[in-house]
């Protein structure tokens, strides 16, 4: 009998203890109706490929109780779908001054953004009360603590159109390019007389056809020299009178074919060398009828004290002087002469209309040099044609500069495309840039591949491209900026505003660079200095609607009202898509309900 009485005791005890144990859960859910929560940013914002924010609880005094535990689990919901984000705990041990003092608790939490099908929905809370004892639990209603998403940071802009690509110089000089003709006259010992053995012969004789063929010249420089020997050396005016003859000569066969006006564009440049000794040390290296070792006694001589009469005295003394004077000499006292022509080159509409011709196969694959085939492409718009040229380029040629290029017109042909083809235009870009790339590793495939990354989301893989194309240097005159461009897109992409602020500033001004700058320094804080960006960009492309979002977005976070619903009304205007944007933006919940507002956007 005592047995039984002890046993109902036992069940009795613990039905109290468990029942007590239950009303304790109930009254900290009951208590937890006056806890306060803050989240931090609210509404939540979208920062690369995560939200993350902060959330503070502070529970009422003696809510908490001895061994259980309060956890307030974070979810954000979003259609039929929903994230479990993470959870703040509470233990009544961690909090001995429960009684008197508020419970409080901050944890930092992210989840990864998915894509639009996120940007309308909410971040939820519910209370737990549990004891790990009996298992038991009760919970609170579920309570909305903040809206979500803002994605601002998603509006970032890649630079894939005709100012985001990067095309490889062609090499193609077009410019006016000068080429050199060069011709000897040589005279006798101390003598200045341009003797007609010389005119006759073969040199003359070329010289002559080449002033008859009247090419469009620009320079003629002659330089007169003489052999350091007595009879040469003493007569000052020597040098001088060879260069002159020489002048006077092609004066005279200018005359004879008929220059006319074309002879005064020509600038005669004389110039007498008097006691040098460089003419007879080049001529001694390219000289083999001497030893090596009777050149030295020569470049010593040169080389030492004493005046030029005194070394070429010195010079008499040796062994060799004899033959050096027969056989080097002669070939000192001379005139040489150096013409600058203009190159001859085909026309723009030359190359044009044969670099296509050269693409369908009509005209010969050597009509045009590589350099001119390249160029050929730059000069046509449309981008069939280039793409035709630069495959041409690359059967003929096989060059690095032509891949790079053939991957920079697919990658603007997939900014035009359809959907459904941009990756396939996205695919063979990037295999012709691999190839540019392995061979040669150069900075405009490096940033082409940067582009195709970042369009394909792979930041990371965008963020590798575009820091190997920053770091060699580009081909092409502004090449660099044009990097920074893409680099600073890329940085917005990773969330690193700072930096993207500060590539961004060295980037070429085009209209999206200027706005992606305008973007990051909105995304940092700098709103002022956002509008004045998101301004210039309009300067350069009025009919960037996203400029003008921008503006309306900064002067949003300024609380400047008015100026938000002008912004508006242009964007809308420039792009029905940033009308239906700004309806349920939540940049703009402060001020979507005004007359304002609406009337911006009709």
């Amino acid at each position: 009998m005592n047995q039984v009485k002890n046993l109902l005791f036992t069940f009795i005890l613990l039905g109290l203890v468990a029942f007590s144990g239950c009303n304790s859960l109930k009254k900290m859910v009951k208590m937890a109706e006056d806890q306060e929560l803050t989240v931090e940013p609210s509404p939540l914002e979208v920062h690369g490929d995560q939200v993350a924010f902060d959330m503070s609880a502070t529970l009422p005094v003696k809510m908490l109780k001895k061994e259980k535990v309060y956890t307030l689990n974070t979810f954000y919901k979003y259609g039929d779908d929903s994230v479990e984000v993470g959870s703040v705990e509470f233990r009544a041990e961690d909090f001995p001054n429960g009684a008197e003092q508020q419970p409080k608790k901050s944890e930092s939490f992210t989840f990864d953004y998915d894509g639009e099908s996120m940007d309308d929905g909410y971040l939820f809370v519910q209370g737990v009360a549990s004891d790990p004892n009996s298992g038991k639990t009760a919970e609170t209603p579920m309570m909305q603590v903040a809206e979500g998403l803002i994605t601002t940071s998603q509006l970032v802009q890649v630079p894939s159109g005709v100012d985001g690509v990067l095309y490889a110089d062609h090499g193609y000089n077009t410019g006016e390019e000068l080429e050199p003709t060069y011709v000897n006259f040589y005279f006798a010992q101390g003598s200045s007389y341009l003797r007609p053995s010389e005119v006759r012969s073969d040199r003359g004789e070329r010289f002559r056809n080449f002033i008859a063929e009247k090419n469009v010249t620009r320079s003629v420089t002659i330089t007169g020299t003489h052999s350091p020997e007595g009879s040469e050396r003493v007569n000052e005016n020597l040098s001088q009178d060879r260069a002159s003859r020489i002048e006077e000569y092609y004066k005279t066969q200018m005359d004879r074919y008929d220059y006319s006006d074309a002879a005064d564009e020509i600038n005669f440049i004389l110039k007498p060398v008097v006691e040098d000794w460089s003419g007879l040390r080049e001529a001694l290296q390219e000289y083999d009828g001497i030893s090596q070792s009777e050149k030295q006694e020569y470049y010593n001589i040169i080389d030492g004290s004493g005046s030029f009469e005194e070394k070429e005295d010195e010079m008499h003394k040796l062994s060799t002087y004899n033959k050096v004077f027969r056989e080097v000499y002669p070939d000192l006292r001379a005139a040489k002469t150096e013409v600058l022509t203009v190159k001859e080159k085909k026309t723009e509409s030359q190359i044009s209309v044969l670099s296509k011709q050269v693409s369908e196969g009509s005209v010969k694959s050597d009509t045009l040099s590589e350099q001119e085939l390249l160029y050929g492409a730059t000069l046509t718009p449309s981008l069939d044609e280039k793409a035709a040229i630069y495959e041409k380029a690359i059967e003929l040629h096989n060059s690095w500069v032509a891949h790079n290029n053939l991957g920079a017109v697919y990658l603007q042909q997939a900014m035009e495309a359809s959907s459904s083809q941009m990756e396939d235009y996205l695919g063979q870009a990037q295999t012709q840039l691999e190839t540019a790339a392995r061979m040669n590793d150069n900075a405009e495939a490096h940033a082409n591949l940067a582009i195709i990354y970042a369009l394909q989301g792979n930041k990371e893989k965008a963020r590798d491209e575009a820091s190997k194309a920053s770091s060699m240097q580009a081909s092409t005159q502004g090449g660099s900026a044009a990097i920074n461009g893409v680099k600073g897109a890329v940085e917005i992409m990773l969330a690193e505003y700072d930096q993207a602020v500060s590539t961004l500033s060295n980037a070429s001004e085009t209209a999206v660079n200027l706005f992606n700058l305008g973007l990051a320094q909105v995304l940092a804080g700098n709103y002022e200095n956002a509008i004045t960006s998101f301004e210039e960009a309009l300067n350069m492309d009025s009919e960037l609607g996203v400029a003008s979002y921008g503006i309306a977005v900064a002067n949003a976070r300024l609380q400047n009202e008015s100026a938000i619903y002008e912004a508006l009304g242009n964007a809308a205007s420039a792009d029905s898509e940033l009308r239906e944007r700004a309806v349920s933006d939540l940049e703009f919940s402060n001020y979507s309900e005004s007359a304002q507002f609406k009337e911006a956007l009709q």
